[in-house]
């Protein structure tokens, strides 16, 4: 036998008297892993009511100039909606926001039911005071809500608004009525265990609820608007919510140690941005992020809706100026909760960021104006009147008349004859913060109408990558239910 065989027969022996041994040994016990608990999964939904592409533009020349960019403008994934109800090419925002929180397409000032309930106006008295509920009965059944669907997995639940919390966007998240107007019952809905309460937002109810609309929860002799004598308030705070009705109050609380947070800081809407008193209201930011403070502490994660309320509300007005910041306020939340979520979820792997609008208005940019820049105490940027971008000079009409950049299809100040009359319109006047633009089809004050043109989503997180093309609202609903595991 040469060297070279004798060696391999000595491995051999070797290995198997490692194997013999080794099969002779006492067995050795892994020791057991602790299970790694799931990543929670949050999604934030915001709502720019009446955001419609026109005002997102106008918006963006307004705070950062032509070629800057708000927070939404970033966003990696885009899509284009539409926006049409079960009776009507042009939607209010119930049927439109219950559309993205339920999948259902239902009828004009329905709130989340189904597509066959009927929008019946409430009871009210001569005075035209809203007194109950007029539904009927077998009037349509509710249709859940990715809300009611989040509190059914075990996650944190929230609603964050601008507008009242009992008015149709935040409403069609929690609650399930014929008609809009119905406040005193969507109030209600909100109150575990009291009378009329959702029960499909189980034994302990929302986590959050912040914005306007303390009327509808305070009894008539409080001030308030409930005829039952009931105090919401009172009993919200006997179910261990923390309550603020100021920014002091707001202040006060820490987030990060509140299970529960009821803030109504105005009788009804929120002011507008413009006008706000930071020591009074807290911004749509700071509501924004306090809430997700609220809701990180369930380790399942959340749902969270926020609400710009007021540029819709500016717009019907006519008051360009207020829409406008009220739509930077909300692009402001924006940035702040992916700065904030991104601090434990660095890639956004586990949260989805959503930002969409229910429906679009009337408002143009007129004219072929040059280049504005951003609006400052000295520009009046985009809220200016049309000068031409090759000479400069102020561009007119027919009647030899200025005319403003920003202009509604329809409102209330429309000039009933000739425009001569207007020769002396100029920046100070257009972009003044109470000017009412001028509009082509005069109507009743306030009463400038929604537009039915298709509304920008951006998204951004887990799933984001869904959202493409030109999809219908009801669509949004099945794409955050799957990316949130819904």
């Amino acid at each position: 036998m040469n060297r070279k065989s004798i060696f391999i027969a000595g491995l051999s022996a070797a290995l198997l008297a490692a194997c013999s041994s080794s099969d002779n040994a006492p067995a050795t016990t892994t020791p057991p892993t602790t299970p790694v608990a799931a990543a929670p999964k949050n999604v934030i939904f915001f709502l720019g009511d009446g955001m419609g592409l026109t005002t997102m533009t106008a918006a963006r020349i307004y705070s950062v100039g032509e070629d800057g960019e708000l927070t939404m403008d970033t966003l990696p994934e885009t899509a284009f909606v539409k926006t049409f109800s079960n009776d009507a090419q042009v939607t209010d925002s119930a049927p439109s926001m219950a559309a993205y929180m339920t999948g259902v397409k239902m009828n004009n000032e329905v709130i989340s039911m189904s597509q066959n309930t009927v929008a019946i106006d409430p009871i009210t008295d001569s005075a035209g005071n809203k007194l109950g509920n007029n539904c009927g009965a077998n009037n349509g059944t509710p249709a859940i809500t990715l809300l009611e669907l989040a509190k059914t997995a075990g996650l944190g639940t929230g609603v964050v608004s601008t507008a009242r919390v009992t008015h149709a966007t935040p409403a069609a998240t929690y609650a399930h009525i014929c008609h809009r107007d119905l406040e005193n019952d969507i109030a209600a809905a909100a109150v575990p265990g009291g009378a009329g309460y959702n029960s499909a937002l189980g034994a302990t109810g929302l986590d959050v609820l912040m914005g306007g609309g303390s009327q509808f929860f305070k009894p008539v002799k409080d001030g308030g608007k409930r005829a039952d004598g009931r105090d919401l308030i009172a009993e919200l705070k006997a179910k261990s919510y923390a309550y603020a009705s100021n920014s002091t109050e707001f202040n006060a609380i820490d987030g990060t140690k509140t299970d529960k947070l009821l803030g109504l800081f105005t009788s009804s809407h929120m002011s507008y941005d413009l006008d706000r008193d930071p020591g009074k209201e807290p911004s749509l930011a700071e509501m924004t992020t306090k809430a997700m403070d609220v809701l990180s502490r369930n380790a399942k994660g959340y749902f969270l809706m926020v609400e710009g309320g007021r540029i819709d509300h500016g717009l019907h007005e006519t008051t360009a100026k207020k829409a406008l910041q009220d739509t930077v306020a909300f692009d402001n939340a924006i940035k702040a909760a992916i700065a904030k979520a991104k601090l434990t979820d660095p890639t956004l792997a586990n949260t989805l960021i959503v930002v969409t609008a229910d429906h679009d208005h009337t408002m143009v940019l007129n004219g072929y104006a040059k280049r504005t820049g951003k609006t400052t105490a000295s520009n009046a940027g985009v809220l200016g009147v049309v000068k031409n971008y090759v000479t400069g000079a102020v561009d007119k009409d027919l009647d030899g008349a200025p005319y403003s950049i920003i202009g509604f299809g329809n409102g209330e100040n429309r000039v009933q004859a000739s425009r001569a009359s207007q020769s002396s319109l100029d920046d100070s006047v257009t972009s003044g913060n109470v000017y009412h633009q001028e509009a082509v089809v005069r109507v009743a004050v306030g009463g400038e109408t929604h537009g039915g043109t298709d509304v920008f989503l951006g998204a951004i997180g887990k799933g984001a990558d869904t959202f493409n093309g030109t999809i219908d609202n009801t669509k949004v609903f099945n794409l955050v239910k799957s990316a949130a595991g819904l």
